[in-house]
């Protein structure tokens, strides 16, 4: 039987591997262009689903210290990112200079669900789950 760590990584895992195979479907299938936001984004999360899928299966709790600071980082580059989309005050900062737009808006689901809403979502599971994890303590 799974231990209750296990499970929590599994499911941070399954977040994980869901935000990167979204992403590459938007750009892949669907052919819409990262803005330079979406890429900080993308360079956060795709080492998580690779990192959190090595250690579910080898069952490192320990991983939470690794994977914690780029979770949290990656939530405020999204969280920036979906501000600028839907508050106006934020449209002025212009953090992307070339290529696409940081405030265009490829999907608005509902009206607020966007791109970086949907990997700010992702990040802020993931950061939730890693909290519950029990780090062994090897100083025992």
């Amino acid at each position: 039987m799974a231990n209750r760590n296990q499970i929590f990584l599994y499911l941070a895992w399954i977040v994980a591997l869901a935000a990167t195979l979204g992403s590459l479907y938007f750009s892949e299938i669907r052919g819409y262009i990262p803005c330079e936001l979406c890429w900080y984004q993308r360079i956060l999360m795709y080492p998580l689903a690779l990192i959190l899928g090595i250690a579910t299966f080898k069952n490192e709790s320990s991983v939470k210290k690794y994977v914690l600071p780029m979770a949290v980082i990656g939530w405020g580059i999204s969280l920036f990112h979906y501000l600028e989309q839907k508050v106006p005050g934020f449209a002025e900062i212009k953090p992307c200079k070339n290529g696409v737009p940081c405030s265009a808006e490829y999907i608005n689901w509902l009206g607020f669900i966007t791109i970086p809403f949907l990997a700010l979502t992702a990040f802020s599971f993931i950061i939730i789950i890693m909290i519950f994890i029990k780090s062994k303590n090897l100083n025992k």
